[in-house]
């Protein structure tokens, strides 16, 4: 679902309790070229200045400071309920239980998934390549909620825009990686005709099975494509040089 949030166009998925939440696109900013125009990224390569004016407009969409990470494509889960800590983030999820705390994650193909409890009472962000999904980023993020909120029930999530099963080719280190632990995963993969060793692959379909196993029982894929769709979105594996989206979230107050 596209919408626009003070002036800038975004995409979300289905209205929750208690949340708000969704993924901006490349419209909407101050940026030129190939980083035109809304990049929010700090190491995209960008004029710092643009930087600084993309992420003012962010802000003013969102219900308070977002909380950046410096995502490393691993598994480690920010709390975000406490003090912002000096310098920068080494993290690729964050999670709240602080109504108004705005959590951010930044993409261009790896997928944002955000992750709710029913009630709204407990919030997930989670940065998923392929690197960190199969690390299990989003089954410390679920852990890491539940730890917060241990009464929370009936999880669900959001899986937005990334790169599309179409243009994901990998090879057989992707396909072990995510294999190794059962053989659900393979369902995912699809040998590319006359091209030994490689595969294409389902990374929204990965990113819900691994979901379910951690117990989220609604997990809703938005169905777009970065790399398919270039008046809307970034797209490293396309572009190369280029810009970076946010998924933000946060608890609406109660």
């Amino acid at each position: 679902m596209e919408r626009i949030v003070a002036g800038l166009p975004v995409v979300s998925g289905a209205a929750w309790t208690g949340v708000e939440y969704f993924c901006t696109t490349r419209a909407g900013g101050a940026g030129q070229g190939p980083h035109a125009s809304l990049n929010l990224g700090i190491r995209a390569d960008d004029a710092p200045e643009v930087v600084a004016e993309n992420r003012r407009r962010v802000r003013a969409a969102v219900a308070g400071e977002p909380r950046w990470l410096r995502q490393v494509h691993g598994a480690e889960v920010h709390d975000a309920d406490g003090p912002a800590p000096e310098g920068e983030i080494a993290a690729d999820a964050s999670v709240t239980t602080r109504p108004g705390q705005v959590l951010a994650v930044m993409v261009a193909d790896c997928l944002p998934v955000v992750i709710a409890d029913a009630a709204g009472t407990v919030l997930g962000a989670a940065h998923a390549g392929w690197r960190g999904l199969a690390g299990g980023v989003l089954e410390n993020t679920m852990a890491a909620m539940q730890a917060k909120a241990p009464a929370a029930r009936d999880f669900r999530a959001w899986v937005g825009p990334g790169i599309g099963a179409a243009h994901f080719e990998v090879g057989a280190d992707v396909l072990e990686a995510f294999t190794a632990d059962g053989p659900e995963a393979a369902a995912c993969f699809t040998p590319r005709p006359g091209i030994p060793g490689k595969w294409l692959a389902d990374l929204p379909a990965l990113a819900r099975l691994r979901l379910r196993r951690a117990g989220v029982a609604e997990v809703e894929l938005s169905g777009l494509c970065t790399v398919s769709d270039p008046a809307r979105f970034f797209s490293y594996r396309r572009d190369r040089v280029t810009g970076r989206m946010a998924l933000l979230a946060w608890l609406r107050p109660l």
